[in-house]
């Protein structure tokens, strides 16, 4: 099993987080959701697994390439 890294492909700010630690994700879930420039973007997970750890929380303000999430694939 890998830890796989969950980046930010935008700069902005977590607007709502969708997953818990300990769900079981499938590649494309929604984990959270950035709002920048007014849009709201999706972070999905990159791969099927666990999500074991959030670094991120609601209101925080993020830049592009950030990880905000670890998966255990």
């Amino acid at each position: 099993m890998a830890i796989v890294d969950v980046k930010t492909e935008i700069t902005g700010n977590i607007w709502k987080i969708e997953a818990q630690v300990g769900q079981k994700l499938e590649e494309g879930d929604v984990i959270l959701i950035l709002e920048s420039m007014k849009m709201e973007i999706p972070v999905s997970a990159t791969e099927s697994g666990e999500l074991v750890e959030l670094l991120a929380a609601e209101g925080e303000t993020v830049t592009e390439g950030t990880v905000v999430a670890r998966i255990r694939a």
